[in-house]
C-alpha cells in the first residue's frame, strides 16, 4: 500500500510539473498579441564589424536559429545566403514557418556580440566580432496592406548559386528587387522557378516595408508620450563570451546562461521567453 502511495505522489508530482508548464506557455503566449504574432517570420542576419571572425559568427548564429525552429518543430527554409570570403558569411535570409513564430522571433531583433579567442588570428588574441539580426513578419495578402507600385521596384534575374547540380548557374531563376523609395534590395534563389522567387522577394519585401511603418508608427508614439526611443539598428542586445569564462547575456534583461553550447545548439527560449516577460512589466 505505501508502494502504491508513493507512485500516486510522484505521479501527482509530475502531472503538477506539467499542468505548471502549460500555464506557463498560456500566460506566455497571452503576451503575444500583436496582429502579426501569430505569422511565419523571415529572419535576416548580417555579419557587422569583425571581418572573418564576425563573417563566422554570423553563420554560427544562422546555425543556432535553424536549431532553435528544430526544436520547437517549425519549418526552417533558407531562402538567400551569401558567402563571406574566407570562412562564414556576410548575410543570410531564413523562413520560420509556424504558430507564433514571428512573436517569439521578433524578441531576437537587434545586434548579437561575440567575444572569443579568434581561429582566424594566428597570435591568438581575444577578438570581438558582430552580426545583426533584423525579424520581419510574413504577411499573406500582402496587397492588402501594402501598396507596391511596379514603377517603384526594379526587378533584375540572376543565375541561382548553389551546391552543383544540372541546373546550377545555367537557369536564371534567382531574382533580385530593388525599391527606389527606400533603397531596400531583396533577393532570393532558393525555389525553384524563378516566379516562385519572385513572389517569395515581394513578400520579403512587403514585410521590410510594414516593418519600416510600425517602426515611424513607434515613433511617433514614443514622442508624444516624452518618451526617448532607441531606434538604432546597431544596438547591442546580447553578447556571448567564450574567453575568457563562458556567459551569454541579455542586456535588456540581464537573464544569463554559462552553458554556452547549448545556447549555440539552439537553446534560447530562457532569453526569449524572459524578453516577452520584460516587455509586458514594461508596458
Amino acid at each position: 500500500m505505501e508502494l502504491d502511495d508513493e507512485g500516486l505522489i510522484s505521479e501527482s508530482f509530475e502531472n503538477i510539473k506539467k499542468l505548471e508548464s502549460a500555464l506557463d506557455k498560456f500566460d506566455l503566449e497571452q503576451m503575444l498579441s500583436g496582429e502579426y504574432d501569430k505569422n511565419d517570420a523571415i529572419l535576416t542576419i548580417n555579419s557587422g564589424a569583425g571581418g572573418t571572425d564576425a563573417q563566422d559568427w554570423a553563420q554560427m548564429l544562422l546555425r543556432m536559429y535553424m536549431r532553435w525552429a528544430q526544436i520547437h518543430n517549425w519549418e526552417c527554409e533558407l531562402l538567400d545566403r551569401s558567402e563571406g570570403e574566407e570562412a562564414g558569411i556576410k548575410s543570410a535570409i531564413i523562413k520560420i514557418s509556424g504558430k507564433w513564430a514571428y512573436g517569439y522571433s521578433k524578441a531576437e531583433k537587434g545586434v548579437h556580440r561575440l567575444v572569443r579567442i579568434s581561429p582566424f588570428n594566428a597570435n591568438g588574441k581575444r577578438q570581438t566580432s558582430f552580426a545583426s539580426l533584423e525579424v520581419t513578419p510574413v504577411i499573406e495578402d500582402f496587397e492588402k496592406k501594402i501598396t507596391i507600385s511596379p514603377d517603384e521596384i526594379e526587378v533584375e534575374t540572376m543565375r541561382s548559386g548553389g551546391a552543383g547540380g544540372q541546373n546550377v548557374n545555367k537557369v536564371e531563376t534567382a531574382v533580385r528587387i530593388y525599391h527606389k523609395p527606400t533603397g531596400i534590395v531583396v533577393k532570393c534563389q532558393q525555389e525553384r522557378s524563378q516566379l516562385q522567387n519572385k513572389e517569395t522577394a515581394m513578400q520579403m519585401l512587403a514585410s521590410k516595408l510594414l516593418a519600416i511603418k510600425q517602426m515611424e508608427h513607434e515613433q511617433k508614439l514614443s514622442g508624444l508620450k516624452g518618451e526617448a526611443m532607441d531606434v538604432n539598428f546597431g544596438s547591442q542586445i546580447r553578447s556571448y563570451v567564450f574567453h575568457p569564462y563562458k556567459l551569454v547575456k541579455d542586456h535588456r534583461t540581464g537573464y544569463e546562461m554559462g552553458n554556452v553550447d547549448a545556447v549555440m545548439n539552439g537553446e534560447i527560449d530562457g532569453f526569449v521567453e524572459e524578453y516577452l516577460r520584460f516587455g509586458e512589466k514594461k508596458n
